[in-house]
């Protein structure tokens, strides 16, 4: 058998030394010897081909996962698992790009242009569902004229934890809010949301719950956000999520180590990174950010129990032909359940409109 040392085999098929040692640890592509005094690697000129697939389908951005799961196919299942992942990256990338498109409207308008020209209102709806699973209800939906908010409690007191955040931050809704110190305002709130639900968690860190939610200032929508329950913009027939999942599978999912498919069904898969507990601490501060309004979009908020069972085309469906926020929300609701209700469903929808004259 012909052999070659790690750096002439890395140099055959243009992997690094660093790489090569990467994939030997995680069994991806393993030396046909180790030298047992000096722990060299020794490579086999058959195996040349495999490093050279390993190194094109890297090139592609496919994760490690999918790669692994490649070599062990023959050349058929191979190219017919390639050609799938490549049309999710083309998916996801066309997704993307509606988003970045989104951004570069939001972010070059025209400085002191008023984006809505007339006044404008939210017209909106909040229900929570106990599911068909869950023995009680530990989700809190929120609507009023100025605050919209979801919370999804957790452990034995995440019923009045969830309710606690949510109603620590009711007092925004009857105060006057400059548009400029809004997201101090709602940074501060998150704080006393953060001492309500140590209080009525007991104080324990098996217990806490997420905190969405988004505040009307006349003309833009302050977002904050901490944990899993989503904020999603209808805008122009488009789709957006605008938060970001704070669990351990969405941070495997950004660093590539694991596939769309993997996440849904990862034992951690509701393991959270960030939250309000217990104990009156957040592992770090929450995602505030704000939003220009513009007539006609539609905003959804929402618990994990309702994306974990409704992919977002339905959600986007749902949200495009529902006339009016109610009928939204009881679409929504009564499509996680139709798909097993498995957890808690909490969903706020609200419109922004001209207000009437």
């Amino acid at each position: 058998m012909d052999m070659l040392t790690i750096g002439a085999f890395a140099k055959a098929c243009r992997l690094s030394p660093k790489a090569l040692r990467l994939y030997d640890e995680l069994d991806l592509l393993r030396p046909a010897r180790v030298d047992p005094h000096t722990g060299y690697r020794y490579y086999a000129a058959e195996q040349l081909e495999r490093a050279r697939l390993v190194a094109w389908l890297r090139r592609v951005g496919m994760p490690l996962a999918g790669i692994r799961r490649v070599c062990s196919l023959d050349a058929a299942a191979a190219a017919a698992e390639i050609r799938a992942y490549w049309a999710r990256v083309e998916a996801e990338t066309a997704v993307r790009r509606d988003l970045a498109a989104f951004l570069v409207d939001h972010l070059t308008e025209e400085p002191g242009r008023d984006p809505t020209m007339n006044t404008l209102e939210l017209r909106y709806c909040a229900h929570s569902d106990r599911g068909r699973v869950r023995p009680a209800n530990q989700d809190t939906a929120y609507a009023d004229g100025r605050l919209l908010a979801v919370a999804d409690g957790f452990g034995p007191a995440g019923g009045p934890a969830s309710s606690a955040a949510v109603e620590a931050l009711r007092f925004l809704d009857t105060r006057e809010i400059p548009a400029g110190g809004v997201l101090n305002v709602l940074e501060e709130a998150v704080q006393g949301a953060t001492l309500a639900v140590r209080d009525a968690a007991g104080g324990t860190e098996e217990a806490g719950t997420t905190l969405t939610a988004l505040l009307w200032t006349g003309s833009r929508l302050a977002l904050v956000h901490i944990g899993d329950s989503r904020a999603y913009l209808l805008r122009d027939g488009g789709l957006f999520r605008i938060t970001h999942d704070h669990t351990v599978v969405q941070s495997m999912l950004d660093e590539g180590r694991l596939t769309p498919e993997e996440a849904a069904s990862h034992p951690e898969r509701t393991l959270l990174l960030k939250a309000l507990t217990g104990t009156g601490a957040t592992t770090s501060a929450p995602d505030l950010r704000l939003h220009d309004a513009h007539p006609g979009d539609r905003y959804l908020l929402c618990s994990d129990g309702l994306p974990a069972v409704v992919d977002d085309g339905t959600i986007k469906e749902v949200l495009t032909v529902s006339p009016t926020p109610d009928e939204a929300v009881l679409a929504l609701i009564t499509a996680a359940n139709e798909a097993g209700g498995p957890d808690n469903i909490a969903c706020v929808t609200a419109d922004v409109v001209e207000a009437a004259a």
